[in-house]
């Protein structure tokens, strides 16, 4: 133990020497001002299907590879484009430069007040770079300081005969009670006692033995804090703290464990993290308003949300775009995790990941998770301008059991359906 806390001193001491410029949050921001990835023949209408997908291999992660080399799906190419990040997030990245530094041990970060923590180009040579990145990513932009889900449709279905088996109806709400840039209050909102620094909520409205099921995350800003974790059972009428094995269990018979939401809900210090390089690869990024949409649902505002497609009706009908993405790779500090790494192809621009694969604990494919992401400019009036990239699709295949859950997104970047007595254990309570 005393060795391996020289060695992280030793490699903190050696990462510290990267020190970020203004170029690197040019950079970091604007990846692509000197122009986008290209593969050559990979133009946007292209159609990738079984029988050309080796041609454009390099464009694919291994698991999105296999699905269309198998005949799960076909992909069709889109035109690569910018997602913006918030200008007061990156202003405070500026500000900020060089103030966020990894402590002693993993999980350990001194410094850090707002923006992108780490916005220098990840470094083979730095032993470190891969828990920079899931900094990055912790505290990036999704959802904003505060956004909502309403409505947000599950299915699960039987990927091999494409039965849907149950449609949960849901409504989840985040909210950054820290490190705030956009919306009042900034930095913080207070009081705050236990320096709470991200909230999640999730209610259950349908199907009836579900509803008003409801899910209470409070993730600490002192990582090496456990999340305090809570479930109210409808039916039971009482709220219960999760134990923390419970986020690798299935949520509510779902493919899905609450460590999955968001491409990974967890904190830092759980994993050990290791950048395995940069790659340009498709990725499902899109503006909603041009993907074929579904009829189904029929909301007042007349939003329409993405649709499905492919075996079992499992992948978001959507387009892919080519971008620049970080490979991080995330294997579980405890041994009795059921899965022996989590792979992230994090989006270099959003530090969001469009792509995920996971794997089993006998090192074999397990699950594909994709989550699209829409431009806000193309989606409700009320989200144009946020420039905050909006998840609008997802979904997490089992390879191994033929099965698969998808979920369907009405995104809100509005304030007003945050308040911070959301994200407590008295609103559970507080009755059907």
């Amino acid at each position: 133990m005393k060795r391996t806390c020289i060695a992280l001193a030793i490699a903190s001491t050696a990462a510290s020497s990267f020190a970020a410029t203004e170029a690197d949050v040019q950079n970091s921001f604007l990846p692509y001002k000197g122009g986008f990835p290209t593969v050559a023949g990979l133009a946007p209408g292209v159609v990738i299907n079984k029988a050309n997908v080796e041609q454009f291999k390099s464009a694919f992660d291994p698991g999105l590879f296999d699905m269309v080399k198998d005949g799960w799906m076909d992909i069709k190419v889109g035109k690569s484009s910018d997602f913006p990040q918030p200008k007061p997030y990156i202003e405070a990245t500026r500000k900020n430069l060089n103030k966020a530094k990894l402590g002693p041990k993993n999980g350990d970060i001194e410094g850090y007040a707002a923006g992108r923590p780490f916005p220098e180009e990840p470094k083979e040579s730095d032993p470190r770079a891969g828990e920079k990145l899931a900094w990055n990513f912790k505290y990036g932009v999704n959802y904003g300081d505060s956004g909502a889900i309403y409505p947000f449709y599950w299915r699960y279905r039987n990927a091999a005969s494409g039965q849907i088996e149950r449609t949960i109806k849901f409504e989840f709400h985040f909210l950054n009670f820290m490190h705030r840039t956009e919306q009042a209050p900034v930095p913080d909102i207070t009081p705050n006692p236990s320096k709470i620094y991200r909230g999640t909520y999730a209610k259950v409205y349908e199907p009836q033995d579900l509803k008003n099921t409801q899910l209470l995350i409070q993730r600490f800003d002192d990582d090496q804090k456990l999340d305090d974790a809570y479930l109210y059972l409808g039916f039971q009428r009482r709220v219960r703290r999760l134990a923390t094995g419970q986020t690798t269990d299935s949520f509510l018979g779902s493919d899905m464990m609450i460590e999955d939401f968001e491409g990974y809900n967890g904190r830092v210090s759980d994993m050990s993290w290791a950048y395995k390089g940069t790659r340009n690869i498709l990725v499902p990024f899109f503006n909603h308003d041009e993907q074929k949409l579904t009829d189904e649902y029929k909301e007042a505002d007349g939003y329409k949300f993405v649709d499905f497609h492919g075996k079992g009706n499992c992948m978001p009908n959507v387009t892919y775009q080519l971008r620049k993405t970080y490979v991080l790779e995330a294997t579980p500090v405890n041994p009795n995790h059921p899965m022996s790494k989590k792979v992230l192809y994090l989006d270099a621009q959003t530090m969001y990941p469009g792509r995920v694969v996971i794997y089993d604990r006998k090192g074999q494919l397990w699950k594909n998770f994709t989550i699209g992401k829409s431009h806000p400019d193309h989606h409700l009036p009320k989200n144009k301008g946020s420039d905050v990239s909006l998840d609008d699709s997802f979904s997490q295949v089992d390879m191994q059991s033929m099965h698969c859950t998808t979920g369907q997104f009405k995104v809100h970047i509005d304030a007003k359906l945050n308040p911070p007595n959301l994200f407590s254990v008295q609103n559970m309570r507080g009755g059907d």
